[in-house]
């Protein structure tokens, strides 16, 4: 992407700058990804996130009232929900909002409570939690067993319910037979549930369970036909934490855009817990889907250069690795901010697809490989040595 570039053009005088362009990204694939793909590449300079959004909501709006073939298309401005509230409600940062459900936070239900597994977790370490997922219309056993089997077929022990019916003294499942009527009835009230509805549970420490959480908030949307097929619904997710706990590495790492502004700038990296600094970060997201990124940029070099301490890059690397955008930032950059919606995803959207490659003219294959023109193919020995490139593997002559 022309991340660095479009900055470049900012620090040199160029204060509205947006192009078609071409990407590559060296990612894993899925459906809804392709190795190369075009994005609306948006940058401008001496703007607030405010600014950015007003720019571009209109042209997404436009775009989609115009090709939508009569489904409903949210107005603007659209919806903006912080990361963590998207976590804690959604279980995604990319949240379908045509799925009604949103979960809840019940842990106070169960503590000291009359169920002893929640209980347990519960006691055991202060950040545990456990959270409720409402089924409006899912309150019968058959088919809390098939949530509880799909969970299973998940690499989860099982997922844990109570529904609440007409009978069997108005509520069933192991959870509410051990929790008791009056603590039943009262998780009843606080979830808005009913007659005929149900409440599954997930348990434990909320940055583990969050996404299988979210994966059975988006079943039970389909499974319980909540979610409507003839409407857009977007909404901005703001305020991404600057930095994450990377597990892999066992250090602290940049969770989004190393480019990005931190909220409070230098005094947040000075003063505040990495995990606790948010940044001017964003997403449009669309049933479901991220259609775009971006955010407000740093355009100081010494909070760039802490920004990269922090996540443990020596300032020699980053001098080695991004020389050009700091000696820019040190001549004076302008504040700046901007934006990429993918094109080839919106037109996935827009043709009722789930998969990229139904959009692309010859689109590349799960493994990156064009099978067409049989791509990559082998290259002779010749070739390495007129690139001085020396291979590892056996070489075809």
């Amino acid at each position: 992407a022309p991340q660095q570039f479009k900055q470049l053009l900012m620090v040199s005088g160029f204060d509205r700058y947006f192009q078609i362009a071409p990407c590559f990204r060296d990612e894993d694939l899925r459906a809804d990804r392709s190795l190369e793909f075009y994005q609306l590449d948006v940058e401008m300079s001496f703007v607030t996130q405010e600014d950015v959004f007003a720019a571009i909501e209109p042209v997404m709006h436009g775009v989609f009232e115009e090709f939508a073939d009569g489904k409903k298309v949210d107005p603007y401005p659209f919806v903006r929900i912080p990361y963590r509230e998207s976590i804690a409600l959604f279980g995604t940062d990319k949240p379908d909002l045509r799925n009604p459900i949103e979960m809840q936070d019940v842990s106070e239900h169960f503590r000291d409570g009359g169920f002893g597994l929640f209980n347990k977790i519960l006691a055991g370490d202060a950040k545990n939690a456990v959270w409720a997922i409402p089924a409006p219309t899912g309150g019968s056993r058959a088919f809390c067993d098939r949530m509880n089997s799909w969970a299973q077929g998940e690499g989860q022990p099982g997922l844990g319910y109570i529904f609440w019916s007409e009978d069997q003294g108005g509520w069933g499942g192991p959870i509410a037979k051990n929790l008791g009527a009056e603590a039943t009835d009262a998780l009843m009230k606080s979830l808005a549930m009913g007659k005929g509805d149900a409440a599954f549970f997930a348990a434990g420490d909320p940055s583990v369970f969050y996404k299988f959480a979210g994966n059975a908030r988006t079943k039970l949307g389909q499974d319980l036909n909540l979610i409507s097929d003839d409407e857009f619904k977007f909404c901005w997710i703001v305020d991404f934490p600057m930095f994450e706990w990377s597990e892999e590495e066992k250090k602290v790492d940049f969770s989004h855009n190393p480019f990005s502004m931190p909220q409070g700038e230098m005094e947040a990296l000075e003063t505040k817990d990495p995990l606790d600094i948010l940044a001017y970060q964003y997403d449009i997201v669309c049933n479901g889907y991220e259609l775009c990124s971006g955010a407000i940029r740093n355009h100081k070099a010494e909070i760039m250069l802490k920004a990269f301490e922090i996540a443990g890059y020596d300032a020699s690397v980053v001098e080695d690795q991004f020389g050009g955008m700091l000696n820019a930032f040190r001549y004076g950059a302008p504040p700046h901010g901007g934006l990429a919606p993918g094109i080839d995803r919106i037109v996935m959207l827009l043709a009722n697809q789930t998969a990229i490659r139904e959009v692309i003219a010859f689109p590349l294959n799960q493994q990156g490989q064009d099978l067409l023109m049989s791509a990559p193919s082998d290259a002779a020995e010749r070739q390495y040595k007129e690139l001085h490139i020396r291979a590892a593997l056996p070489l075809k002559t």
